[in-house]
């Protein structure tokens, strides 16, 4: 018989040989390599970035960047992925975190040092404390890199699916990776270094901060959408690879200060205490 009716299936998945473990566990089994394979990915182009700063030019620290831009797509995917077909599991989430912390902890980190420092005069006695002072900042993001994935396992999101409690680790290491895609070259002023690691402190700070981001975990892609959505979506991929360096950048910003804006919006509408209002 070619085809098999659905009662016919139905008893081929129950029945197992002695030894043998029924299909379908087999199938739910296999299924969870799915979500660990992206996450692999996710490890993988962290470890990539990391190699590329280490070894490479300059030039290498944009391939780092685009490295670690691709990272946040495999994260994204995987948790996509395990929520929709359900298989979420303790490991899965020990083992993202795990790749997590190199490709937007150690990976990051390291980028900032070197496209902050390596194209600055060393000549200078302030360009000699802004180093001192790089690998300190650098250090401090990858510590509130871990502090934060170190939360969110113990926590959860905290603010159920439709918020972060502090800045996620892919959009703080979003917005260094999109601000050295979009200028390539180090910087040679150990004036814009300055503004730099001010930047990635904050990233550090926001990432163990009670404010919140969207996690956009809430949609549901199941439903029907307006037409335009899917339009904006394609719209929205063309510019990221046609205009990658202003998008990206625009994306990262974007997000990174709709946070703070909102946290303010919300501490301007908390009502007074009582004993004011009387």
């Amino acid at each position: 018989m070619a085809f098999l009716d659905d009662s016919e299936t139905a008893e081929q998945q129950e029945l197992s040989f002695p030894g043998q473990k029924p299909l379908n566990h087999r199938r739910r089994r296999g299924i969870y390599l799915l979500p660990s394979f992206l996450t692999v990915g996710n490890l993988l182009c962290g470890y990539y970035a990391v190699l590329a700063v280490l070894t490479g030019g300059d030039l290498q620290l944009d391939y780092a960047a685009r490295a670690i831009g691709v990272a946040i797509l495999f994260d994204s995917m995987d948790g996509f992925v395990a929520r929709l077909t359900g298989t979420g599991s303790e490991f899965g989430k020990n083992f993202d975190s795990l790749a997590d912390m190199v490709s937007f902890g150690i990976a990051p980190a390291s980028l900032a040092y070197a496209w902050g420092v390596r194209g600055i005069a060393r000549d200078s006695a302030a360009a000699v404390h802004v180093i001192e002072i790089a690998w300190v900042v650098s250090l401090l993001f990858a510590i509130c890199c871990a502090w934060r994935l170190a939360r969110f396992n113990v926590q959860g999101m905290g603010g159920g699916m439709r918020f972060f409690i502090g800045m996620p680790c892919p959009a703080a290491a979003g917005m260094i990776a999109a601000t050295v895609h979009a200028f390539k070259y180090p910087l040679e002023s150990w004036h814009w270094s300055v503004l730099f690691f001010l930047l990635v402190t904050s990233l550090a700070l926001l990432m163990t901060s009670r404010v919140r981001y969207m996690s956009f975990k809430n949609v549901n892609w199941s439903r029907r959408q307006p037409s335009l959505i899917i339009v904006a979506i394609g719209i929205l991929a063309w510019s990221v690879v046609v205009y990658s360096e202003v998008v990206l950048l625009a994306i990262a910003g974007f997000y990174t200060f709709a946070g703070i804006t909102m946290q303010i919006v919300r501490w301007t509408r908390r009502p007074p205490p009582a004993d004011v209002q009387a």
